[in-house]
């Protein structure tokens, strides 16, 4: 079962109105250009901004063609596969924010951010040799830009952060 574009769209415009909401009413810290209210403010209207390009089809193109996965041999090609699991992808942002939600002022940061991008970059069909990569040091430049750049304070968890 396919979602229509309305209904992923307007969930996207109604989730990114909450964030940008939530970042409005944040106050901002006194002396500081960029406060903590600026990045849900942002990421809110750039998420309505997607969501509104989705429900309006801007950068779609309309020629609907089934998308074909050619067999081992290279002669035929099938429909690819969707049986009753398929579906349940769309649930995984969800759960990896709660995930998060939960477990990185346990586990921390680095460990928590490394295996939420394991779990979906697998989950996009990404191979091991590029998953493990990307999982290891994604978390890290994340940190260096979020924790040490920009100073966001991230939880540390299990892993001592020494530098």
């Amino acid at each position: 079962m396919r979602l229509p574009d309305s209904v992923t769209g307007s969930f996207l415009i109604v989730l990114g109105a909450a964030a940008a909401y939530g970042g409005y009413i944040l106050p901002p810290v006194p002396g500081q250009p960029v406060g903590p209210n600026v990045f849900p403010l942002v990421i809110g209207c750039g998420l309505a901004l997607c969501g509104l390009a989705i429900v309006f089809g801007i950068g779609r193109s309309f020629e609907e063609e089934e998308e074909l996965v050619p067999f081992e041999d290279g002669q035929a090609a099938a429909p690819p596969p969707q049986g009753k699991l398929y579906g349940l992808r769309a649930l995984l942002p969800p759960a990896l924010l709660l995930f998060y939600v939960l477990a990185a002022d346990r586990l921390g940061f680095i460990i928590t951010a490394a295996i939420m991008v394991y779990v979906t970059s697998t989950a996009l069909g990404a191979k091991l040799k590029l998953a493990l990569p990307l999982a290891m040091l994604s978390p890290f430049a994340i940190h260096l830009i979020f924790g040490k750049l920009l100073r966001v304070p991230l939880p540390v968890g299990l892993l001592p952060t020494p530098w």
